[in-house]
């Protein structure tokens, strides 16, 4: 369920009016708000690429001229240092809004002894890969990765797999109403105070488009189902290339 801001991966020729304007920060946030009228730029800055401005708006990366002529939506790469910039600041947004997103609103499989990784899930009670991923899930607790779910029906709110994550989450052992549903069981119908709905919204706001979603401690999307070798490997990967490694 990706809601992109604009249709596909594109130049836009903005109006003649700011080619004419003179060049500046100004100028290029206009011709971004001027394409995105109904949301707001989270964050303006200098991109990588000289001559370019960057623009943060809710999920999603946009790289404007500083004539402000050029809007691109894409992937910014770093063919050199072999790195995915545009993932890269994404990260940045995504890790601020998922550490501020409390633990008890989390439905979390630990490790016995002090976890060495932590990743967050986006999950959807009825998704087959899903509930693929968490028949691994002694497996990832044994490598020391601790995985925290959060609810993303991706039918949308009002929907049978949505039902089922809010009756899971009022059971009264969520672990194991959890696990059994993953396993293919109904979950009692319960009704009480959850946060299902914020999830979902959360997790359109952190750009997930599929499920299962998994996002590092560091923010960044490193797959949606992963093996438990496959995502040891993702989680080392990112511990290695943090500043000081």
């Amino acid at each position: 369920m990706k809601l992109p801001l604009i249709a596909a991966l594109a130049l836009f020729a903005v109006s003649p009016l700011l080619q004419a304007a003179d060049s500046g920060e100004a100028v290029a946030r206009a011709a971004v708000q001027k394409l995105i009228t109904s949301n707001k730029i989270d964050a303006f800055e200098k991109s990588p690429v000289p001559g370019y401005y960057q623009a943060v708006v809710g999920s999603q990366l946009l790289y404007v001229s500083e004539d402000g002529r050029y809007v691109l939506q894409g992937t910014l790469y770093d063919a050199d240092a072999k790195l995915d910039l545009t993932a890269k600041r994404l990260a940045r947004v995504n890790i601020a809004k998922l550490d501020a997103y409390p633990a008890s609103k989390r439905i979390t499989f630990a490790p016995s002894s002090k976890p060495k990784y932590k990743v967050t899930v986006f999950t959807d009670i009825d998704c087959g890969y899903c509930r693929k991923m968490h028949s691994h899930i002694e497996e990832y607790n044994a490598r020391g990765i601790q995985v925290d779910y959060l609810f993303f029906p991706r039918s949308g709110p009002g929907t049978p797999s949505f039902t089922k994550a809010v009756s899971v989450w009022c059971a009264k052992d969520q672990k194991q109403a959890f696990t059994a549903a993953k396993a293919g069981a109904n979950p009692e119908p319960k009704q009480c105070d959850n946060p299902v709905a914020e999830e979902f919204q959360l997790g359109i706001s952190v750009g997930v488009d599929g499920t299962p979603s998994v996002f590092a401690a560091d923010g960044s999307k490193i797959g949606g189902y992963l093996t438990p070798d496959q995502l040891q490997a993702q989680l080392e990967r990112v511990a290695a290339e943090k500043p000081g490694a």
